[in-house]
């Protein structure tokens, strides 16, 4: 009855988290109803999973393309579950062993919208998976309080604490694809009104949500890489985060192969064949916040020898 009760309460309206009014709106009709399908998935996929087994979440109702928005909805309510039935993290292990495989790293980040809700710190109980994924919940952290508090966040640039900012501060800068409604010139004045150290982080941010939503067209894009100067190899580095939570899934969009390309000048498989190649070099480190940005390093270092013309 409990359990029960608890999953009544948890349950979204799905108009608590619409766009509108919550943030500026997109410029291209197409790019709106984009970002705001994936918002719909997300509350999608986090309603499900407190009323289905875990192992009986689908989708089905929703285009391929969005699922991976629903499992991070999906892991946002398991854990909230987990923690509130204390049940030591056995439905967010379920879901990454069972229907949610081949979406381990938007699980991940969905686990920390819900440390966030409730106001936790994922220090531990994250490492479900492999070692250095679990760092991702600071991610879906991050994007959790610029989403729901965006004048504390964007306008004030309140930090609650300084530990882990620049995996948090990439959460944010996914966040702010959505808050500035992927509109670049805002993207580009908010991310310049930001102290110089979290501006790269922020920028890692944008091409992630880029790359993974892969709304916009190719001239926006064209102007993304304009603004970005002097931040290339972040916003590269997140286009390949996004490249390898697209190829894992085995769903790829037109825009998001298109979108990756653009930005990190490879095709996906190469793109996200980076990040497999920078998690193998630091995977034997100990498992830390120093070594989660080494591996975004050696992401980073991989664009830069493709964009100097070094292939091997």
């Amino acid at each position: 009855m409990r359990a029960r009760t608890i999953r009544r309460m948890l349950a979204i309206d799905p108009r608590k988290l619409a766009l509108e009014g919550r943030c500026f709106p997109a410029g291209e009709p197409a790019t709106r109803n984009a970002l705001e399908e994936v918002v719909n998935a997300f509350a999608a996929g986090y309603n499900q999973a407190l009323t289905a087994p875990v192992e009986g979440l689908s989708f089905r109702g929703l285009p391929p393309e969005l699922h991976g928005f629903a499992f991070e909805g999906a892991a946002m309510s398991t854990a909230l579950l987990d923690q509130l039935t204390l049940t030591g993290g056995r439905g967010l292990r379920e879901l990454v062993s069972g229907p949610g495989e081949r979406y381990i790293h938007l699980i991940h980040v969905g686990a920390g919208w819900a440390y966030a809700r409730l106001r936790r710190r994922p220090w531990a109980g994250v490492n479900f998976a492999q070692p250095l994924l679990g760092w991702l919940a600071w991610d879906g952290w991050g994007f959790h309080q610029a989403f729901f508090k965006p004048g504390a966040v964007f306008v004030r640039q309140a930090v609650e604490r300084r530990a882990v900012r620049p995996v948090r501060d990439q959460g944010v800068g996914r966040a702010l694809w959505f808050y500035a409604g992927a509109d670049v010139a805002r993207i580009a004045r908010l991310i310049g009104g930001f102290p110089a150290e979290r501006r790269p982080d922020l920028w890692a941010g944008i091409g992630l949500a880029a790359a993974y939503t892969g709304a916009q067209h190719a001239r926006a894009l064209d102007e993304l890489l304009v603004a970005a100067d002097g931040y290339r190899d972040h916003l590269a580095q997140g286009a390949a985060f996004a490249a390898k939570a697209r190829f894992l899934s085995g769903i790829v969009p037109d825009g998001c192969a298109s979108a990756i390309e653009a930005i990190t000048g490879a095709d996906v498989e190469t793109a996200a064949a980076w990040t497999d190649a920078s998690l193998a070099r630091v995977v034997r480190q100990a498992d830390s916040p120093q070594a989660y940005e080494s591996w975004r390093a050696g992401v980073r270092d991989a664009w830069t020898l493709r964009a100097q013309g070094v292939t091997s």
